[in-house]
C-alpha cells in the first residue's frame, strides 16, 4: 500500500499583539508602533480570525479550485481559495 503524500498548506490567519509604548498623545504612540519602536507585551499575541478575505488565486491552481467547488468548499464566485496562501507537496 503507497503512504499518502505530505503536504505544507500555508494559511492567512489573523492575530492582535498588544504593546507598551510611552508617547505625548495616542497618535505618537501609533506612530511609534508603526515605526517599530514599542515593545510587544509577551503572551499577548491573539488569534482573531482565520484571514478569508486573502487566498491563492484560482487562476494559479485551476484544478485544485474546481475541485474544492465540486465538494461545495468554495463558491463558484469565489477568485481565490479562501485563505490559503501556498501549498506543496512535501513527501
Amino acid at each position: 500500500m503507497m503512504a499518502m503524500p505530505t503536504y505544507e498548506v500555508e494559511r492567512y490567519e489573523l492575530y492582535v499583539q498588544r504593546y507598551r509604548i510611552e508617547a505625548s498623545t495616542e497618535a505618537d504612540a501609533i506612530v511609534r508602533v508603526y515605526r517599530g519602536e514599542a515593545e510587544a507585551i509577551e503572551g499577548s499575541l491573539t488569534f482573531v480570525e482565520v484571514g478569508n478575505d486573502h487566498g491563492m488565486s484560482i487562476s494559479e491552481a485551476l484544478a485544485l479550485g474546481q475541485v474544492l467547488w465540486e465538494t461545495g468548499w468554495i463558491d463558484t464566485a469565489d477568485l481565490v481559495i479562501p485563505s490559503i496562501r501556498s501549498i506543496r507537496q512535501v513527501e
